[in-house]
């Protein structure tokens, strides 16, 4: 299936939304930015580097600018949908009954290509430094076959273990906690997967 099609059955499964989508997928389609399904949803990129993409929800639907921390929102229309999680990323909501202004948002795409076309991006922070709690420390250290399986985990499961253990308050939680994990982190698995596969 083309992204043409893929994209055209993302706004028939979002009929609500559908006369707005099409209507913003309109404006970027008059500009150089090229179209293409990531996640699942319209983006727009620019020498393939994500510009934009479009999304509905069940309250609203939108425009994500992915460097939107850049647009100068003369209109403030950006809102940031997840404060203190995402730095760059700016959103525009269009909820029932209002209507598309056209110009608008197309001097809000031009000035994201341009800013596109100068490289402004904001990059995303290094993750911390992965810090071993005493007792995961003592633990991997006193067994090997438990300390070459976390050692193939990817670093956000080794982090997600070092933090559970270490956000206990008592150590005899902390002990649990452990004791909990070995199986799973033996297994090559983590912490959370049975959560995020479900």
């Amino acid at each position: 299936m083309t992204d043409d099609h893929k994209i055209e059955n993302y706004l028939r499964k979002h009929a609500q939304w559908a006369g707005v989508l099409d209507t913003l997928r309109s404006v970027f389609r008059e500009t150089e930015l090229e179209e293409t399904v990531k996640w699942g949803t319209p983006h727009y990129t620019y020498n393939g580097k994500l510009v934009a993409g479009l999304a509905g929800f069940k309250n609203h639907c939108a425009v994500w600018f992915h460097q939107g921390v850049f647009l100068e929102d003369s209109e403030n229309k950006l809102i940031n949908a997840q404060e203190g999680t995402t730095k760059a990323l700016r959103q525009w909501r269009f909820e029932e009954g209002d209507s598309v202004n056209v110009d608008l948002v197309r001097d809000y795409v031009l000035e994201a290509i341009s800013n596109a076309k100068a490289g402004k991006e904001l990059t995303p922070e290094r993750k911390k430094k992965l810090t071993l709690p005493p007792l995961l420390r003592q633990a991997l250290t006193d067994n090997a076959k438990l300390n070459a399986a976390f050692l193939t985990l990817t670093p956000g499961k080794q982090r997600e273990y070092a933090e559970y253990i270490a956000t206990a308050k008592q150590d005899a939680t902390k002990r649990r906690r452990l004791d909990k994990c070995i199986p799973l982190i033996e297994d090559g698995k983590g912490l959370n997967d049975k959560y995020k596969n479900s």
